[in-house]
């Protein structure tokens, strides 16, 4: 199989890695616009942490900018410092709050913090005071998941010293869903009725609201609020993973054929031969590994497709290479050089995270830095 053409190539570097990553920014951009036609008056925000899920923010974030999107989050203070060099206007909410010590970057940047702690709360506030003027914040409610936001001891505190808020401009109050990929899981109504009630005593009426993740927006019209925050949704994850899948994929990820053999009856394959072949078979060995993303748990469990037909991952996965049974694959359809799919239209990122005992959001964020990386263009991108 030959590279397909995929826009913008790397040039002379696809020569020198062992394999391709296709980032399609229009199917981004389709997935983003999906979301918003089951919104309604909501909008729409990105989540672009972790580097995009791993796919480059650089490249993702003014993708969604010019498809409309004017909300982004980010993890950490540093991801959103990067994130606003390549990205001048719009908001930039960071989850991780922790404005203790920071507070003059979170500023000199306009970046948003999402407040977690009444300790976070008191530290803003003095900034404001500081600077004799009222500083842009949100607030985040631990509605059931018991990771961050401020927990029902400190929200019963602030509930009743609302002084506490003075000098934040108070730009959103969220909570985060914890069972939102299972619609029949009880604690999505608990965590909607906890979101409801506390909202209703704690926010200024021209506060936004935010509750849903990407499954959430399936969840139905009364979790959207004014804001919803996809991530997984917009790379091509599965929202909902019982129900087909109404998103286009993302990612493209092809290896090389670095070298191709026969073996007999018997012979052992990789590292502890964990396989020896039933029968004569021809393999290929591909220029990736788990130092490139592809989990060591796939070995004798992954797949892939060359020569147009779904083949075997056969022995362990090791740090540079994989071994393929393409016995079943025409000689003449592969050579060296021959790129084959990881992940493609025939596979799936969940497809390929099922197999190896995780979930689609760890592979996609695992993919490092050392593959080609190709960016096929959004038609509004630039």
């Amino acid at each position: 199989m030959r590279i397909p053409d995929a826009g913008a190539a790397s040039g002379p570097a696809d020569t020198r890695t062992g394999a391709i990553l296709t980032v399609d920014l229009a199917a981004i951009v389709a997935n983003y616009r999906l979301l918003c036609e089951r919104l309604g008056n909501t909008r729409c925000a990105g989540v672009v942490k972790a580097d995009a899920y791993g796919l480059g923010a650089r490249k993702v974030a003014p993708a969604l900018w010019y498809a409309g999107c004017r909300s982004f989050f980010v993890a950490t203070l540093d991801e959103g410092l990067e994130l606003r060099s390549c990205l001048p206007e719009g908001e930039i909410f960071v989850l991780h709050g922790d404005v203790l010590g920071s507070a003059g970057e979170f500023v000199e940047h306009r970046l948003i913090p999402v407040l977690n702690s009444l300790e976070e709360i008191s530290a803003w506030t003095r900034a404001a005071s500081d600077r004799g003027s009222a500083l842009p914040a949100a607030i985040h409610i631990d509605s059931g998941m018991s990771r961050l936001g401020l927990p029902p001891g400190e929200l019963k505190v602030l509930l009743a010293e609302p002084d506490r808020l003075d000098g934040i401009d108070l730009k959103l109050v969220m909570s985060h869903l914890a069972c939102s990929e299972d619609d029949s899981h009880p604690q999505n109504a608990q965590q909607l009725g906890a979101f409801r009630n506390a909202v209703a005593r704690l926010r200024p009426a021209a506060t936004r609201l935010s509750l849903a993740n990407s499954s959430g927006i399936f969840l139905g019209r009364e979790y959207h609020f004014d804001l919803v925050r996809p991530g997984a949704a917009l790379y091509g994850l599965n929202p909902r993973p019982a129900q087909p899948n109404p998103l286009r994929q993302v990612v493209r990820l092809q290896g090389k054929i670095l070298q191709l053999r026969e073996i007999d009856t018997g012979t052992p394959v990789g590292y502890g031969a964990t396989h020896r072949s039933a029968r004569p078979a021809r393999l290929a060995t591909i220029g990736l590994g788990y130092a490139d993303g592809y989990f060591r748990s796939l070995g004798n469990r992954g797949i892939a497709v060359a020569g147009g037909k779904r083949v075997p991952v056969v022995g362990r996965v090791s740090m540079d290479l994989l071994t393929l049974d393409v016995s079943e694959v025409p000689q003449t359809s592969l050579r060296l050089g021959d790129y084959v799919d990881l992940i493609g239209p025939e596979i799936t990122v969940d497809e390929v995270a099922e197999r190896a005992g995780t979930i689609g959001y760890e592979i996609l964020t695992s993919l490092p830095h050392r593959y080609a990386r190709r960016y096929l263009p959004a038609e509004t991108a630039t």
